[in-house]
């Protein structure tokens, strides 16, 4: 029996919706917006403060310094980073109505600054009764730990409980610990699998 909902946040619940901000700071840098985006969340310096040994500012300095950018321009240059980014409500929203049937959690791959600019721009953490974020606890996907530590904090067995994410990696590490999984491809299809999901759940349970 199903008995908890697990989210992933970038990529599932924060997306970027309008690639064009991204695709013109790119074009100024003479490359391409994949090779930026990689270098911003796939350096060392990003999986260093996804687990809290460097700050998010750390990272940004060491970032934005690699690619050129100046320290007056740096603040702007981020902000255009993220300004194509949008909150999808519509799952928020559903995950809000699964409770109190379902215990509901969020576990994300973040760096240090993540909770604050939540709670100051897009607030949405209320619809969580646990929300795990990788910088403060020292923990990343797809490590097996930072799954077993929110299933003990929902106080459910990993049988019991739902995952959704948009990589792949971290789907696998899910199953390997017992969790079911539903890897993100876009917000219809996740929502008509994991309703689907909990259905099935539930029949069985009445069964």
């Amino acid at each position: 029996m199903i008995k908890a909902v697990i989210f992933d946040m970038g990529g599932v619940l924060l997306r970027t919706e309008n690639d064009q901000p991204r695709e013109q700071l790119a074009a100024r840098l003479g490359i391409s917006r994949e090779a930026l985006e990689k270098t911003v969340f796939q350096s060392p310096s990003s999986r260093r403060a996804e687990v809290g040994q460097i700050s998010e500012e750390q990272h940004w300095r060491l970032v934005l310094g690699e690619l050129g950018i100046e320290p007056g321009d740096q603040a702007a240059f981020r902000d255009a980073f993220w300004s194509g980014d949008r909150m999808d409500y519509d799952l928020v929203n559903l995950l809000g109505g699964l409770r109190p049937r379902y215990r509901t959690g969020l576990l994300s791959n973040a760096w240090d600054g993540a909770r604050a600019a939540i709670e100051a721009r897009s607030p949405f953490l209320d619809v969580f009764d646990v929300s795990l974020f990788s910088a403060e606890v020292g923990l990343r996907k797809p490590d097996e730990r930072f799954y077993r530590l929110i299933l003990e904090r929902l106080g459910v067995e990993p049988g019991e409980a739902v995952f959704v994410d948009d990589f792949e990696p971290n789907i696998q590490a899910a199953r390997q610990i017992g969790l079911q999984a539903i890897q993100f491809r876009n917000s219809d299809q996740a929502r008509e699998e994991l309703l689907a999901l909990l259905n099935h759940s539930s029949n069985r349970t009445a069964d």
